[in-house]
């Protein structure tokens, strides 16, 4: 990771010295040496025609070499949508093009303990991952590593259940929240799959269903928990990055949605400490926005997963990041506003207008 982040950090230095050379976008730089040619400026007008006043505001140009962007995604899975949501997402992504997308996990049903059953689910998702024309991060999820199984699969094709990595200056953390896993729910991948038949032949019945399985997974909310090596992975990581521009933390639960937070969430909130940071999470199929120690935590709403409650927080949904030098701005962008080059896509409105399991019994304030 050290050599890829040295590559990153040239290349925007390189490009740094470039946009040196041409700040002020149309100001004579002088004459380039001989046998050499001028670099080609950003933006360039005919200053004869315009000498004096401009019809424009400003020409200091949103093009800071250090900024990039990146998109973030939320669960698939947990009682998927047939509809095709994720699929579609794939391809709004790419009318979009961030620099790389992370996902905070359930990409897959999973609950699985037949191999070939996890790795064909597997198979089907990274069919659909492969279409995007940037780079995919995965974050583990409790459905793609509920078991001691899914997390065999997920090793052979992954090699790590967390990790690290720094683009431009930033440093990026990705942790399991599976690690090891919860208890599972009781028949959770007979109820999986009773549940999607449902979807197709019965869509009443299966909101149903999904309503009392909800409402049922009382007893499973209990504090994440992480080993005590992934979190002495990360005390290094971070003691050997002390001076990052900012930091993310990516991980599929919210811990501080839980009643009781638990050791893991306390161990990486002060391992975080004073550093600028922003948390990221999923799980709950629900956009939510907290800030806690004066930073932003963000759980984030499904791309195709099912919707668990009612409220504004119910959306399919992509995070755009543009990291800046003082740190991220983040928009949310609602997918069924993401049209491409043709104009409004009716199907849209299809695809992206769901009903909760739990109607009429929660409402968000």
């Amino acid at each position: 990771m050290k050599a890829i982040s040295k590559k990153v950090h040239m290349m925007t230095f390189t490009a740094f010295l470039l946009v040196t050379m041409l700040q002020g976008g149309c100001s004579n730089t002088g004459a380039p040496p001989a046998g050499t040619s001028a670099p080609a400026l950003a933006f360039q007008y005919d200053k004869a025609a315009l000498p004096g006043a401009k019809p424009w505001t400003s020409e200091a140009f949103q093009n800071n070499p250090e900024n990039f962007q990146f998109a973030v995604i939320g669960d698939r899975t947990g009682g998927s949508d047939p509809g095709g949501i994720f699929d579609r997402a794939m391809e709004q992504i790419n009318l979009l093009q961030p620099e790389f997308v992370i996902n905070v996990g359930d990409l897959v049903e999973g609950y699985t303990d037949d191999k070939a059953k996890a790795a064909s689910m597997w198979d089907e998702a990274e069919g659909i991952i492969k279409n995007l024309e940037m780079p995919f991060f995965y974050v583990a999820g409790n459905h793609d590593m509920g078991n001691d199984t899914m997390k065999q699969v997920w090793l052979e094709r992954r090699g790590a259940t967390y990790y690290h990595f720094i683009y431009n200056d930033t440093l990026f953390l990705v942790f399991n929240s599976e690690d090891p896993s919860n208890p599972v729910p009781k028949d959770i991948a007979e109820k999986t799959a009773e549940y999607k038949k449902l979807q197709e032949r019965d869509p009443e019945a299966a909101l149903k269903m999904l309503g009392e399985f909800m409402a049922s997974l009382d007893a499973y909310k209990v504090p994440m928990v992480m080993s005590d090596e992934q979190i002495s992975y990360f005390r290094k990581v971070l003691a050997d990055n002390p001076n990052v521009r900012w930091t993310f933390a990516f991980f599929h639960q919210p811990d501080w949605e839980n009643p009781e937070t638990g050791k893991a969430l306390q161990a990486i909130e002060e391992m975080l400490a004073n550093r600028p940071y922003t948390v990221i999470t999923g799980h709950l199929h629900y956009y939510d926005y907290t800030q806690r120690n004066g930073r932003d935590y963000i759980t984030m709403g499904p791309v195709g997963a099912s919707w668990h409650k009612n409220g504004p927080g119910n959306v399919d949904h992509i995070l755009w990041v543009t990291m800046k030098k003082d740190g991220p701005e983040i928009a949310m962008v609602t997918l069924d506003g993401v049209w491409d080059r043709k104009g409004r896509d009716l199907k849209l409105k299809d695809i992206y207008e769901r009903t909760a399991a739990t109607e009429g019994v929660y409402q968000e304030p």
